[in-house]
């Protein structure tokens, strides 16, 4: 992985592309008066994809209403009133 020094100065200059640049896999280092302050770098991935035909195997599962959902909601609203 790829790693690049700039200044805070140049920075706050060019902060979307240093970002942009982080996003894609590099490490930035920043310095303020020739001493490293910080460092940008990409946000590991947290989502997962979602597995459609388990999805599809718990929604069948689920016992079906006799009321469809606006109905339902409409009676959890006024129960709330």
């Amino acid at each position: 992985m790829p790693e690049s020094t700039t200044n805070l100065k140049d920075a706050k200059a060019r902060l979307s592309e240093l970002v942009d640049r982080a996003q894609a896999g590099e490490t930035v280092t920043i310095s303020r008066r020739g001493r490293v302050v910080a460092q940008i770098m990409a946000s590991p991935a947290t989502r997962k994809a979602v597995d459609v035909e388990a999805l599809r195997a718990v929604t069948q599962r689920l016992p079906r209403s006799e009321k469809d959902a606006g109905e339902t909601m409409r009676a959890l609203r006024d129960q709330e009133r």
